[in-house]
């Protein structure tokens, strides 16, 4: 004689795999969330270290090159935070790639300004601009309340601004640090400080 499940059997199966699946949906649901959340962080991770690179590049490169004004009238630094421009930082750099072979130099102007709460990077085409030319800006980094530079001047004297006022004239104009500390204010991790050198 054949007999078959109760149905208290069936139905106490099937709270048991009710509940197993419940279980297994929440586990998704939840490894789902936590991939997210990491990608989402890596993302902004990736994103401060591109940042960084791109400030160290263009600090390592520095090139004691003074630019004109838009007018013509006015030397500005190889290296500028003295905030006419709006600016936080202007400075000339090196090794500017040219695998299109333009009519250009290797050096190049660029400027780093916040933006809301973006750290955007300029550049120029020619060092010496005219009135008519705008720089080209790119977005490097959201989420940032601020940035401050200290430039080491000697062996242990920082400075908050460059030039120092005690390197007037054309000698202040093509000097450059030993390093520059750059401090990130963000608003998801504090403050980030990087010490670059800079290259002689």
């Amino acid at each position: 004689m054949r007999r078959g499940f109760t149905l208290i059997e069936v139905l106490v199966a099937m709270a048991v795999f009710a509940v197993l699946a419940a279980f297994a949906y929440g586990t998704l649901s939840q490894t789902l969330l936590s991939a997210e959340i990491l990608g989402e962080r890596m993302d902004r991770l990736q994103a401060l270290q591109r940042t960084i690179r791109t400030l160290s590049d263009d600090l390592r490169q520095l090139a004691p090159r003074p630019v004109r004004d838009a007018v013509g009238e006015t030397m500005r630094p190889a290296l500028d935070t003295g905030f006419q421009s709006g600016f936080a930082m202007e400075l000339t750099r090196g090794g500017w790639s040219n695998p299109a072979a333009l009519p250009r130099g290797t050096l190049q102007r660029v400027g780093y300004r916040m933006e809301d709460d973006e750290l955007v990077r300029y550049h120029w085409y020619s060092l010496d601009r005219t009135l008519s030319e705008e720089p080209v800006g790119v977005a490097l980094l959201d989420g940032v309340e601020g940035i401050e530079f200290r430039f080491l001047v000697d062996t242990s004297n920082y400075s908050n601004q460059w030039p120092p006022t005690n390197f007037p004239g054309a000698l202040g104009a093509r000097r450059r640090p030993r390093a520059v500390e750059v401090t990130l204010r963000l608003e998801d991790e504090g403050d980030i400080v990087r010490l670059i050198e800079v290259s002689p």
